[in-house]
């Protein structure tokens, strides 16, 4: 029996365990990336792990969300980060030099590699042929000393295109068509390989569209066969050497293979407040619009920007409209700039922000007070973009250039003609921005910084046999990591000061939480389905570590978070049965005992005692995890060992 692209590399990379889907394998790690909201906590993670110098082939540290530096928090962080880099074998992409996922395509992805990034559109890589994962700060200070990344090993779903995408139509929307197909819950437990004729239409920039927008179905990962694209997107880089053929073999064995036809689509967005909330734009051309964002690691590639200064040049936006554009690297601004298109987007009254993460994660730009936006991002959850009432409208980057110069929703197709665009055959290459690490013999005279706001990790405390606490929440489905610790420009400074941050957890849902947690000292937390989709953040477990959270029960739970609440030490279990998350009440007294023998059998019983119920509950924890949880969290795991 063949095997996928994701399997050759899996097979390559396997250190432990057994490609049988279900089961729990460890992979060697080639390279890493962290970004500045979570790297801090990555790199205090490393640090305490206490290993001298990275072991991976690459790791990069980028900064590119907090860049707004409106006080000294977030200028200490890139101090910090820019110090443990020259020390311990990091490179250093400088704030301005562009967004992670945009600037490791570029720069450094490699097709056959692995890659880990504390940030969950790293997928993104899977656009070049790389198996990439969205992963936990820890997971990937972990990678970078040299230790496995562990995961489940997925089943397998091929997406077989046929067919050419029509004008006006363009990666974007295939994302929001599989999303539409599948749901944000559709791809968990699965990596998403994209295959067919219609793959050979495809440019590298547009297929890292697609596996970036992989995320929001909960899928693994994304990857696309390397082939002649991907060599001319390596080479229009000054990197062919770096390509390497990869395509499933003829015979492989996917679980699942859906279909669609490119020339099918139409333009689609993603309504509020959800991903998969998908109509097509013709549906909703009298909805009034008051802003536009163009930008973000999936829509902000040399590609893209030339495609919407076209639709622009000679034009002037709406009154109505303010329009944003982020380029995506500095690689992108400056060919703009080269070539004029810079100067089109300027003239037709676009503000020019920082190759910089910015709006996407609520760092400024938010809309007005019920404001109807249009964003070329990859998420709107509620009060991400900093507004908590706006509406957000996930759109390609032609939907988002045509409603800016309507006022209105737009189907681009009514503008006529597709302006033709042409991508140069090689890229402007200047990588000043990021700086090299020192030598290992200068290594240990580097001093690394550490800031007033950069306060210690919180104490994780090993599993006890018995856990007495109050449920001091209870949530609904679909619960993001934006709810349990929100982003944005107010929240974000203070991602390496825990205690600081605690005050805003899950004020999206409850603003009395954090307060109330406190107070009780142990608590329990109830969710629903797909608990902890969206973000890799890892502050979503830490800051309610700090907080005293000992066990979240839920339906459900999304990959990457279930992962990080075990990394911390936090036990989390799921109903046997899924109507009885009915039965319980905020501020009943849980109880459970038994758990030390509970978490190897997989069967938990849960006392309410406030009403006497009594719900069964279940795990399904490795044999690492099992002792992770027993240790209290990796970090306590890995130094143990």
């Amino acid at each position: 029996m063949g095997l996928t692209i994701a399997q050759k590399i899996i097979k390559e990379h396997l250190i432990e365990g057994e490609m049988v889907a279900g089961q729990e394998i460890a992979l060697k790690i080639d390279q890493t990336l962290t970004q500045d909201a979570t790297g801090t906590m990555a790199y205090l993670e490393f640090e305490a792990i206490g290993i001298s110098r990275v072991k991976t082939e690459l790791s990069v540290a980028y900064i590119d969300h907090n860049t707004l530096q409106s006080g000294f928090e977030n200028a200490d962080d890139h101090r910090y980060i820019q110090s443990v880099a020259r020390k311990h074998g990091i490179r250093f992409s400088r704030p301005g030099n562009g967004i992670c996922h945009q600037v490791h395509l570029e720069r450094f992805g490699k097709p056959g590699k692995t890659l880990i990034g504390s940030d969950s559109h790293t997928p993104t890589g899977g656009g070049i042929g790389m198996l990439a994962f969205g992963a936990g700060g820890m997971d990937v200070a972990v990678a970078m000393g040299g230790g496995v990344y562990h995961i489940t090993m997925p089943k397998m779903i091929k997406v077989n295109l046929t067919g050419k995408l029509s004008p006006w139509v363009s990666a974007k929307d295939v994302s929001l068509e599989i999303l539409r197909i599948l749901s944000v819950k559709g791809g968990v437990g699965y990596i998403i390989e994209w295959g067919g004729e219609g793959v050979k239409t495809l440019s590298v920039p547009e297929r890292a569209t697609i596996t970036n927008m992989g995320t929001e179905l909960g899928a693994t990962t994304s990857i696309f066969p390397s082939d002649e694209a991907t060599r001319a997107f390596l080479a229009a880089e000054g990197r062919e050497e770096d390509y390497t053929p990869l395509e499933s073999d003829p015979d492989a064995v996917y679980d699942r293979v859906i279909d669609i036809d490119l020339s099918s689509l139409e333009p689609l967005l993603a309504c509020p407040h959800s991903p998969d909330n998908i109509k097509k734009a013709s549906e909703l051309s009298d909805m009034k619009v008051d802003q536009v964002c163009i930008g973000s690691c999936t829509n902000s590639s040399l590609r893209d920007m030339l495609r919407v200064a076209a639709i622009l040049k000679g034009k002037k936006i709406h009154d109505s409209v303010s329009l944003s554009i982020s380029p995506g690297s500095k690689q992108v601004l400056s060919m703009l700039a080269d070539c004029g298109a810079l100067t089109d987007m300027i003239a037709a009254g676009a503000r020019i922000l920082e190759c910089a993460c910015g709006p996407c994660i609520g760092m400024g730009f938010s809309p007005h007070s019920a404001g109807v936006s249009l964003r070329t991002f990859n998420r709107n959850f509620e009060g991400r973009s900093g507004t908590k009432d706006a509406q957000v409208y996930l759109v390609s980057p032609e939907i988002a250039a045509a409603s800016s110069l309507t006022g209105y929703i737009t189907d681009p197709r009514m503008l006529g003609d597709y302006p033709e665009i042409t991508v140069p055959d090689a890229f402007k290459i200047n990588d000043t921005a990021v700086l090299m690490p020192a030598d290992e013999n200068e290594a240990a005279d580097v001093e690394v910084v550490r800031g007033p706001n950069i306060k210690p990790l919180p104490d994780a405390r090993p599993l006890t046999d018995t856990i007495t606490a109050p449920l001091t929440l209870k949530v609904g489905d679909n619960i993001t990591t934006d709810h349990i610790m929100p982003a944005g420009a107010k929240i974000l400074p203070y991602r390496s000061n825990i205690p600081y941050l605690s005050k805003f957890c899950f004020s999206v849902c409850d603003e009395n939480f954090a307060e109330r947690a406190l107070l009780a000292g142990n608590s329990i937390i109830v969710g629903g389905s797909n608990y902890g989709q969206g973000s890799s953040r890892e502050h979503a477990a830490l800051v309610p570590l700090y907080l005293g959270v000992r066990i979240v029960v839920a339906k459900s739970f999304a990959r990457i978070h279930v992962a990080n609440l075990i990394n911390t030490g936090i036990l989390p279990l799921t109903f046997q049965n899924p109507d009885d998350y009915e039965k319980l009440t905020e501020g009943d007294e849980l109880e459970l005992c038994g758990l030390t023998e509970a978490i190897k059998t997989g069967e938990v019983t849960l006392t309410d005692k406030t009403n006497g119920e009594k719900i069964p509950l279940t795990c399904d924890f490795s044999e690492r995890q099992i002792d992770m949880l027993l240790a209290g969290g990796l970090l306590k795991y890995t130094a143990g060992k």
